[in-house]
């Protein structure tokens, strides 16, 4: 498996937490927006009337944009991102965060270079995930097959639509008690021990 990814050439990164050590407070956000603790914040707002989503979505961005000011890039991320550069490897994100934050987070941990901002994909450009539609929005705009394409991330949402898409899963996250085999190709703690197998 790791000689595949080492050949794929597109890559699709998730962003919190897989980019930039995990800040947001979610339930917090779910308490400030009046939303149950533990639902799918965007999914549960989708359901509400549309006066009230468009209430609700203002004040998320609001949120979104104060904890995009306090991220910092996670453990190998440097290393990793100018490594797959370096290969000539095309970067992408995904995120459920608008896109306008997204570029401010990879401005604040000082990777932007890397990435074409079209392939900076947030919640208005695709249908949220699990739902495939984003990296298959991304494959479309490189002109890539699946099977050259890795996805990138720490939450199931990020598996789910990997495998969804039919690209190589790779779940990077040093909890070792959120696991979730069936959707994952590769299994990291960091993006530093990534970097390392890709160029070992």
């Amino acid at each position: 498996m790791i000689e595949s990814i080492r050949k794929a050439g597109y890559w699709v990164f998730d962003l919190d937490g897989t980019l930039t050590h995990p800040v947001h407070d979610f339930e917090q956000i779910r308490s400030e927006l009046g939303l149950p603790a533990g639902c799918d914040i965007l999914a549960t707002i989708a359901d509400k009337p549309e006066a009230e989503q468009k209430e609700l979505n203002h004040r998320l961005d609001q949120w979104e944009y104060f904890y995009a000011d306090q991220v910092k890039p996670a453990i190998g991320v440097y290393e990793c991102l100018e490594f797959l550069g370096s290969q000539g490897c095309l970067l992408g994100i995904l995120t459920r965060n608008k896109r306008e934050v997204a570029l401010h987070c990879l401005d604040v941990i000082g990777v932007s270079h890397l990435f074409n901002s079209a392939a900076v994909l947030g919640r208005d450009d695709a249908l949220a995930k699990p739902d495939p539609q984003g990296v298959n929005l991304l494959l479309n705009q490189w002109q890539a097959r699946p099977d050259e394409a890795v996805m990138v991330g720490d939450f199931r949402y990020d598996l789910e639509v990997g495998r969804a898409a039919g690209v190589t899963t790779i779940h990077v996250d040093p909890k070792r008690d959120r696991e979730w085999p069936e959707l994952t190709d590769l299994r990291v703690g960091t993006l530093a021990e990534l970097y390392k197998l890709l160029r070992a």
